[in-house]
């Protein structure tokens, strides 16, 4: 009888020691496949309007608005997430804003943008070239049309840039003298010419992008339109549209829960994240709301909210980090943020 009673406690033990490892198994778990954020060193400059790159794990970034928002800069700096640090770069020959950069073959590629400052806003064609070996900056190939506002995103060693605001005149000198686009243009370096693709379905401009699987997400953004007094009126869009470069088709998805213009968005094991954004109407808005859409199911989450809510901030994953850096913290161009805070999440 005592036997048996003792074989009964083993058992016991051996249930309860089981029963706990499998419930620190599953906490462990729950643990890894929890994001949250923490912070990195600021950027040695506060500016927003941002479209960085990622070049031989590091990210870097160039241009963008100061404050007031009348200022705007050429200045051009790095950040190595293994030393933590930010390490200023040749500038710009020229000083931009909203100029979109990407990386082919070991080149950074700066693509149009904005000179001037608010309101005297004046979409360019312009290309420059830097070359991170030598840190120098040369002239590439014009666009076909100045613009600025859009995304680029590289595939297959092109560069493809979509949407954002092209001049609505050939003269065109201010901000309300530029219109909503739906351009697809590519860049192909080999050959050092731009050709035209499939224009994408919606019009809009301070959207963001990123290429998951060969294929180019463009997300949220606003669309320009003029009220009847002359005054601009930008109202967000939540569109999700997909592009697929080799069959040049672009196909629908579900859109943000939210629709937010200004965001920032990256890749991340095969998911997209989209951060921040600001809105016009109904009401004045910056959006701390940050979210992960997953291809295969078609389906939007919620993210943990930004800690410092942002717009025309940059976004660039490393590793199984995102940082996101930069922007505005009001609506407009002004308090612009140094703030560089990362969302660590699961492998």
């Amino acid at each position: 009888m005592m036997l048996h009673r003792h074989r009964y406690l083993i058992s016991l033990s051996f249930l309860v020691f089981s029963l706990i490892v499998l419930a620190s198994s599953v906490f462990s778990q729950a643990q890894n496949q929890t994001a949250y954020w923490t912070k990195a060193a600021p950027a040695t400059i506060a500016r927003q309007e941002l479209y960085p790159e990622v070049l031989n794990n590091k990210i870097y970034v160039v241009g963008g608005i100061l404050n007031p928002f009348t200022k705007f800069t050429a200045h051009f700096e790095s950040y190595d997430p293994v030393k933590n640090a930010w390490t200023a770069l040749r500038p710009l020959p020229e000083a931009r804003h909203h100029i979109t950069l990407s990386a082919v073959n070991g080149l950074l590629y700066g693509v149009g943008g904005f000179t001037g400052g608010f309101p005297n806003w004046r979409a360019l064609p312009t290309m420059f070239i830097y070359n991170p070996a030598s840190n120098t900056w040369t002239r590439g190939i014009d666009l076909p049309a100045a613009r600025g506002e859009g995304v680029s995103a590289v595939v297959d060693d092109k560069i493809y840039l979509i949407g954002g605001r092209v001049r609505a005149t050939d003269d065109a000198r201010l901000f309300n003298d530029h219109i909503d686009s739906v351009r697809n243009e590519v860049f192909d370096p080999t050959t050092r010419r731009w050709s035209t693709r499939a224009n994408a379905p919606t019009p809009r401009n301070s959207a963001a992008s990123a290429v998951i699987d060969g294929k180019i997400y463009v997300v949220g953004g606003r669309k320009f339109a003029k009220n009847a007094d002359g005054t601009a009126r930008q109202v967000n869009v939540p569109n999700l549209e997909v592009y697929d470069p080799k069959l040049d088709r672009w196909e629908t998805r579900s859109p943000m829960p939210q629709a937010q213009g200004g965001l920032a968005a990256t890749a991340l094991n095969g998911k997209l994240y989209v951060f921040g954004g600001e809105q016009w109407v109904p009401e004045q808005k910056v959006f701390a709301e940050s979210w992960v859409y997953d291809p295969q199911t078609n389906q939007w989450q919620a993210l943990p909210s930004l800690p410092t809510p942002r717009h025309g901030l940059g976004a660039s994953t490393i590793g199984n980090r995102i940082f996101v850096f930069g922007g505005s913290t009001k609506t407009g161009g002004n308090a612009t943020s140094s703030v560089n805070e990362v969302l660590v999440s699961p492998i």
